[in-house]
Formats: structure tokens, C-alpha cells, sequence
């Protein structure tokens, strides 16, 4: 069997000048800093210098002058984005995930966001496409966009060269893509149903849209508007739920707080032009069966 030289991209295990790391102590609490050569990180319990992280190997123990014990570690994705700066709302990773696995998103996928928030999707769909795929993001405000911008930024140590934002309406701007070149649409505003002409044209057969809307009637808008479109497959709709445990010896059981509703996720896929999508078939309940025979019965008495 040949050998097969495998190129890692795996983060060096030690921490270098310009790494961010996140201290957790004793109390679960967690502090994010910047390291740099000859600087210190102060708290009430006392001080730790930068140069003591600096060669230290990830998942290590380090203490302050004040002796408060912390464990050192690079911040995951969802510890970024539940920290960063925000101008909009960000999408939880709980749903950026969904949305992420939902709408099937692929290294050298080619991706279309609108709006770009705080940029806290941006870092997912960055990192699902890879650095062979590419990401349009598509922003009203100008305030959003410089602040998703320095956030994505921040989290990739760079802005990223398979990005590009751009300032305006998305049924206005995407139009200047060539037609059929996106995979994937992901949708995160007030009315995704104004869209719905301008990305048929760009999305390609078979891709998806996918939209993230807080509310039934957002929900229920855009449904229906893509159903009478008939260029979509039926949308289907669903909201995800997320429930922490306490785990403590004996005492497992659900916490006490838990992350509820934040938002409705809506998926639908292109189909081929001029393909018009089969009638579904739907059963009726018993209950509607029932009634259908009763109007039925009474219609055939009162002809009689």
C-alpha cells in the first residue's frame, strides 16, 4: 500500500505570543486575553504574567500571584461569539450549527449570507466552506458590517480572503452575481419573503435556501410566499430547543435555566427551471373524513 503524505493543520499545542486564551477558574468564571510578550493579566485575585503562558501546552494549570488556580485553554467558536462585541442580535451556535448541518454547507461550497449581524454566523460559514469555498455577506447598516468585520477578523487573526461584504439590499445587490453560481442562501432578516425573485436566479438547481426568523408570522409569511413562487421544493420548518443537565454525583437532572426559543429555521431547495413540483398528497385526518361524509349524506338528502 503507498503512503500518503498527510499535511496537518492543527494549531501548534503550545501557546505563542499572539494567541488568545481563555482562563477559567474555580468558579467556572472565564476571562479571554491576548498574549503578548512582557504584559499582565490583573483580576481580583492578583496578576499572571503573559511570558508564564507563553510555551505552556494547551489544557494546562496556571495560578496568580493571589493564588486563584486557572486552566488555561484556546476559546472555542461558541465562547467567542457568546463573548463578542455585538452591534444586531447574534445567531446562537446552537442554531448556527443547525444551520450549518440543515443546509448542508461544504468545504468549496459557494454561500450567500444576509445580514451579516455581528458576524457571529459569518465565523461558521467561514469555517464550513473552507478556504476553497467563498462567503457573500450582504448588510444594510454600515454599523453591523464594520463590527462584523472586525469580529471576524478577530476570531481568524485576519480577515478572510474568501469574503467579501458588501453594503446594500440583497434583492438589489446579489442580482450581480452570474446566475446559478451559489450553493447556498442563508437568510437572517425581518422579511426573507422580498428576496425570494432575486435569489432564484442565482441560487443553482438543487441548492439550498434556508432562513432564520424569530417569529410564527415571519415564518408562516415565507413559507406560503415560496410555495406560490413554485420554483422551490415544499419548505419545511422547525425550531430546535436546547437543554443544559447539572451533573453533580447523584444529582443529575435538568438545570434550571435553559436556552428556549431564539428563532425558526425554514428550508427549501431549488428546482430545475421550468420543473413545477407534483401535488403533494396528503391524507386527511379522520376528523376531516367525518365531516366530508356528513356534508356529503346531507347534500344527498336535500336533493332527494
Amino acid at each position: 500500500m503507498e503512503s500518503v503524505e498527510v499535511v496537518s493543520t492543527a494549531r501548534a499545542a503550545q501557546f505563542a505570543a499572539g494567541d488568545r486564551v481563555q482562563l477559567t477558574d474555580t468558579k467556572s468564571r472565564k476571562h479571554t486575553i491576548l498574549l503578548e510578550l512582557g504584559k499582565e493579566f490583573h483580576t481580583n485575585h492578583g496578576s499572571i504574567k503573559h511570558d508564564e503562558l507563553i510555551g505552556l501546552s494547551e489544557g494546562s494549570i496556571v495560578t496568580s500571584s493571589g493564588n486563584m488556580v486557572y486552566l488555561a485553554l484556546r476559546p472555542l467558536l461558541l465562547d467567542f461569539v457568546l463573548s463578542m462585541p455585538r452591534g444586531a442580535a447574534v445567531v446562537y451556535p446552537k442554531d448556527a450549527a443547525a444551520i450549518v448541518g440543515l443546509a448542508d454547507i461544504y468545504p468549496g461550497s459557494v454561500v450567500v449570507e444576509a445580514g451579516v449581524g455581528s458576524g457571529a454566523l459569518t465565523c461558521s460559514l467561514l469555517r464550513a466552506v473552507g478556504e476553497h469555498g467563498y462567503v457573500y455577506s450582504f448588510e444594510r447598516r454600515e454599523d453591523f458590517a464594520k463590527i462584523a468585520q472586525k469580529n471576524v477578523k478577530n476570531f481568524f487573526g485576519d480577515t478572510p480572503t474568501n469574503w467579501q461584504v458588501t453594503l446594500g439590499d440583497l434583492q438589489e445587490k446579489v442580482t450581480q452575481l452570474p446566475e446559478a453560481s451559489v450553493d447556498r442562501i442563508v437568510l437572517d432578516m425581518l422579511a426573507p419573503w422580498e428576496t425570494i425573485d432575486s435569489i432564484a436566479g442565482v441560487l443553482r438547481p438543487g441548492g439550498v435556501v434556508i432562513a432564520y426568523v424569530a417569529t410564527t408570522t415571519q415564518m408562516s409569511r415565507f413559507v406560503e410566499d415560496l410555495r406560490t413562487d413554485k420554483r422551490w421544493t415544499n419548505p419545511e420548518g422547525q425550531e430546535l430547543i436546547q437543554r443544559p443537565w447539572h451533573l453533580e454525583g447523584l444529582a443529575v437532572r435538568p438545570n434550571h435555566r435553559m436556552q428556549g426559543h431564539t428563532g425558526f429555521l425554514v428550508t427549501a431547495r431549488r428546482l430545475a427551471p421550468g420543473v413545477v413540483l407534483p401535488t403533494r398528497r396528503i391524507r386527511p385526518t379522520k376528523g376531516q373524513l367525518d365531516t366530508v361524509a356528513e356534508l356529503s349524506s346531507e347534500a344527498g338528502e336535500e336533493s332527494s
